[in-house]
């Protein structure tokens, strides 16, 4: 593998198996795709050591680990045969007494979804306090003090004020802390990490990747950490298991799965990662250099806190932001979570009040600030939204969801039923898709009706806010290249919102950078990356997991093939 940088092994030396997985296999019900989640699955975690476990949506990664912490949805889903040993005892088969004694106490698990596995109607405080209950009560003063010596080690600020705090007045990245503090508040042997940054933006993804090996390498747990991201594995991993479609296709060191890998599989997936250097081209649009889209002096104010007898703290989301965007072009808007990027997506789109400033379409304003919230969006302009689940409603058909925009604005019912089974064809479903739900298709398969869902408005800019954040990687280049030859094909301008500046480098023209509702950088994709000028912009590229692994090139991979 030329140019391939090898991955160096943690320092600390290898113990007996902490946790061993033998021909684990999971049957899932009757009228399932597959008859088994997971189908002969083995492999031991050392203490001491962070194993990865990567692989697409529907892999078998999550239920090997609901499996572990006996948490599979019974009787429907079971263990039918293999075993699993925690510290040499069996775990499959074993009383639920037992394993309630065993989670938090010899086994944790941090969630993917920090706001959705803490309670929003608890304190902090009280959540973790139900956690070190578990081994018996204790005067609540000394509870305190152990709450707010957890929540210093996680670096959190002002740890005594925050454990009186509820989960929805924090951030993200604290959120995901305080599941750390959770998790490891009574010491246990192993911690099983779920997809825990894969919504953050880059900074906060590395502040909690840092936090979670500092916690590792002090205390000498042995970390399972389920991700599909390789840039995340080549940041922390001592060992990879690869699986597909409920089976191990590849296992070993992470310097070999990384910079060699055997599988076929696994030659895809590193493929897929979206890489610094791979800078979009020119447009190449025939409109030239013609503005779509002009923000001009964008402001945004929001007031949180207040009350009758005190003032509410002022958030400047949006702070005098201008920016253009061409036809048939893609520019990227980024910055982490706070910086102002989906303020100004939802401001564009006619969803967000300006404070002040002016949104135009050719030249022509679209939104007046004085009656925005009046204002019904203008057709021509699209959104795709992050959650491709979140945005569809449930118990509307794919036809009843594309053909809803056309028909409200005038589009006789046959044309807006043609309209929409041609752009599920163009984004690559079949037509025979328009009377099923949500709920039966993947991911990427709903994201691609987001997109239809768009399309079929037949607009002139689409906006992507966080369209690709929670696809896996080789899903995630479909949609990619999807959104490219839209492009492309229809002379559609998009503005890309994204956290990921991987994604940004493969797709994006131009980079405009935001930091706290200002922009303090804009210019060609290329010459950011390669010269950063702004001290943000730098600290956001430094921050990208895996920067220092060089992946295979692709035609070498092909030639292993």
């Amino acid at each position: 593998m030329t140019g391939a940088a090898m991955i160096p092994p943690h320092p600390g030396p290898a113990t007996a198996d902490l946790l061993r997985v033998q021909g684990l296999t999971i049957a899932l019900p009757r009228g399932a795709d597959r008859p088994h989640a997971v189908e002969d699955v083995s492999f031991s975690l050392a203490a001491g050591r962070i194993t990865c476990i990567v692989g697409e949506s529907g892999s078998g990664k999550s239920m090997t680990a609901n499996a572990i912490m006996g948490l599979l949805p019974a009787p429907h889903v079971r263990v039918t045969q293999g075993q699993i040993t925690l510290q040499g005892r069996p775990l499959v088969g074993a009383p639920e007494p037992a394993l309630r004694r065993m989670r938090g106490a010899e086994v944790a698990m941090i969630f993917q979804e920090p706001m959705s596995a803490l309670n929003p109607v608890m304190t902090v405080g009280d959540q973790i306090a139900e956690v070190l209950r578990k081994t018996g009560r204790q005067s609540r003063t000394a509870e305190r003090a152990r709450i707010t010596e957890l929540l210093a080690a996680m670096g959190l600020p002002e740890p005594e004020r925050l454990q009186d705090s509820y989960p929805f007045r924090l951030s993200g990245g604290q959120r995901q802390r305080v599941m750390i503090a959770m998790a490891l508040a009574l010491e246990p042997a192993l911690l099983i990490a779920a997809e825990p940054t894969t919504a953050l933006d880059v900074p906060t993804q590395k502040q909690i990747l840092a936090l979670i090996l500092e916690q590792q390498r002090s205390r000498g747990l042995g970390v399972m950490f389920i991700t599909h991201d390789f840039g995340v594995v080549a940041e922390i991993a001592d060992d990879i298991v690869v699986m597909e479609q409920g089976r191990i296709v590849e296992q070993g060191p992470a310097a070999q799965v990384l910079n060699a890998p055997r599988h076929p599989y696994t030659r895809k997936l590193i493929a897929a990662v979206p890489d610094l250097a791979a800078h979009a081209g020119d447009p190449g649009d025939p409109g030239g250099e013609t503005p779509l889209l002009q923000v001009q002096g964008a402001r945004r104010t929001f007031v949180t806190g207040g009350g009758l007898w005190r003032k509410g703290r002022e958030v400047k989301a949006l702070r005098d932001v201008s920016l253009t965007l061409n036809r048939g072009e893609i520019l990227g808007v980024v910055g982490e979570s706070g910086s102002g990027k989906s303020t100004l997506a939802r401001s564009i789109i006619g969803l967000s009040a300006l404070d002040g400033g002016r949104v135009l379409l050719d030249g022509k304003p679209i939104v007046d600030p004085a009656a925005l919230l009046r204002h019904r969006p203008d057709r021509r302009i699209q959104m795709v939204f992050q959650d491709p689940y979140g945005s569809l409603n449930p118990r509307r058909t794919v036809r009843a969801t594309l053909t809803m925009g056309p028909i409200q604005h005038g589009v006789p019912r046959r044309q807006a039923n043609n309209r929409a089974a041609e752009m599920l064809g163009f984004v690559g479903l079949d037509p025979s898709a328009l009377d099923r739900y949500p709920h039966e298709f993947s991911g990427g398969q709903r994201q691609r009706i987001g997109i239809a869902r768009a399309l079929v408005m037949q607009p002139d800019l689409l906006i992507a806010d966080e369209a690709v954040s929670a696809l896996d990687v080789s899903v995630q280049k479909q949609v990619l290249a999807l959104l490219d030859t839209i492009r492309r094909e229809m002379g559609i301008a998009i503005l890309f919102v994204t956290h990921d500046l991987r994604v940004a480098a493969t797709i994006c023209h131009r980079i405009l950078v935001m930091r706290a509702g200002e922009v303090v950088e804009h210019g060609e994709t290329g010459a950011i990356f390669r010269a950063p000028a702004h001290p943000y912009t730098r600290a956001l590229l430094d921050a990208v997991p895996g920067k220092g692994w060089q992946k295979p090139e692709l035609s070498a991979l092909e030639e292993t093939a």
